[in-house]
């Protein structure tokens, strides 16, 4: 029998995201409060004989409500990265066959590919017996991509540097949030140009972000320096703001560089009735989450 592992990686929030100009190899610093949501993709890994070729299957979950065409080459994704980053970090092949099912929108400043890569990671580690440190596979992935080393903790954490700072935090008390998936993808290269044209001079402030995290979450709390260049790039998704904050009568947030928008919510029924009267009211999905411990492995099957 074949060995078998299922697990699943969780999207992230940008609670609070302030970001600096880009340094000399054109990256960008930032400090964010980010928090593990239970929105998941879902991984499934068979364990090959050696000498077998991993083999991948990437495509949208039964229940995905926000999809988009899976246009990008299999040796480009993340998780297949992360896959063969932690080959080269223990020097021998880690031969799976590996079906990844996706929930969290591509484009959405929700970290999917980030929380495909750390789920592999772990899902790897635990299959293959590798012993790895939580902190050794953020490492392993952390040159991924800025929100790989955070998903690969999960939870919820102050992140500063390029990603590879990474400070864990309690999550937010009984975080209740509203995630509502406009049809506008916003990858992150066009926006973060945006944000440099019109905030040259930008620094990171992370006292602000810090300030946010040891204070009570609020429904104004959230902000993202980000947000003015997606809006600029994509009024669409401007225009999905003020259809939503028509029916929240509070504040909406944009998540990551877009094109989620989020609101804070004051309990699980809360957040359920008012997904429900965005999606019924403006076409667009709204689904209703909470915190996550971020990435859950189930037991190896065999």
């Amino acid at each position: 029998m074949r060995e078998r592992l299922r697990a699943r990686g969780a999207a992230k929030l940008n609670l609070a995201l302030s970001v600096g100009g880009p340094d000399s190899d054109g990256m960008h610093p930032i400090a964010s409060w980010m928090t593990s949501v239970d929105l998941y993709d879902e991984l499934d890994l068979v364990r090959l004989p050696v000498g077998y070729p991993s083999r991948y299957a990437i495509n949208w979950h039964d229940d995905a409500r926000r999809r988009s065409d899976i246009d990008w080459s299999v040796s480009k994704d993340l998780a297949v990265l992360a896959h063969d980053a932690l080959e080269r970090r223990v020097g021998r092949a880690l031969a799976v066959q590996a079906r990844i099912e996706k929930r969290i929108p591509v484009g959405g400043g929700l970290g999917g590919g980030s929380a495909d890569a750390a789920v592999m990671l772990h899902a790897l580690n635990q299959l293959f017996q590798l012993d790895l440190s939580t902190d050794e596979l953020a490492e392993v992935g952390g040159p991924l991509g800025s929100d790989v080393a955070f998903q690969v903790h999960g939870g919820a954490a102050v992140v500063a540097g390029l990603g590879e700072q990474v400070e864990l935090h309690e999550a937010p008390a009984d975080l209740h949030a509203v995630l509502v998936l406009p049809e506008t993808a916003c990858p992150t290269g066009p926006v973060y140009r945006r944000f440099d044209e019109l905030q040259p001079e930008a620094r990171v402030d992370e006292p602000r972000v810090r300030s946010l995290v040891e204070s009570t979450l609020l429904t104004d709390s959230p902000f993202n320096d980000l947000a003015a260049a997606a809006f600029d790039l994509h009024p669409a998704l401007l225009e999905d703001v003020e259809r939503v904050r028509a029916i929240v009568e509070g504040p909406v947030h944009l998540s990551g560089s877009g094109s989620t928008l989020f609101t804070i919510c004051d309990a699980s029924l809360h957040a359920d009735l008012l997904a429900a009267a965005i999606t019924e009211q403006t076409g667009i999905p709204a689904i209703p989450v909470q915190n996550s411990p971020g990435i859950v492995l189930d037991e190896v099957e065999r």
